[in-house]
């Protein structure tokens, strides 16, 4: 694999984004959806690009000192290679120079890889919320990271 670059999202990236996307969650966000949020003044997204096209993407909404993170995904063929928790990092990283005091996001009960990368990295399970994922009306930990200045 070629190294992966870490960039902000890109009109020109949704398509790729949208691939990752359906590839990743069994009820994913339409390619409307990425288009809107490259609209919204609130919302930031990164993507890893390897061999000139995202592998990754991560998206967030800056709500105050607050960042709200509305998906993660990686393509099944670049899993368990560490872009993930990565691009995670990068992210905290750019949230920093913004000012941005802490992250919160939920992930599913069942999803113990994305469970453990997120506690690495500092995030705490927080409370649940019941039937979250319409799909499987499975609960989702809602889970936060506290001063990450």
């Amino acid at each position: 694999m070629s190294e992966v670059v870490f960039r902000k999202m890109i009109v020109d990236d949704i398509d790729a984004v949208f691939e990752i996307e359906t590839t990743s969650f069994s009820h994913p966000w339409s390619r409307q959806s990425f288009c809107d949020e490259m609209e919204n003044e609130r919302a930031l997204y990164i993507v890893a690009v390897a061999e000139d096209k995202p592998i990754a993407y991560m998206g967030t909404w800056l709500i105050f000192d607050e960042a709200h993170v509305t998906n993660v995904a990686v393509l099944p063929q670049y899993r368990r290679l560490g872009i993930g928790q990565k691009l995670l990092r990068h992210m905290i990283d750019i949230l920093k120079h913004k000012g941005i005091c802490s992250m919160t996001l939920e992930v599913r009960e069942s999803n113990f890889p994305a469970q453990a990368m997120y506690q690495k990295l500092g995030f705490e399970a927080a409370g649940i919320r019941k039937n979250y994922y319409e799909d499987t009306k499975e609960n989702a930990i809602i889970m936060w990271l506290n001063d990450i200045g």
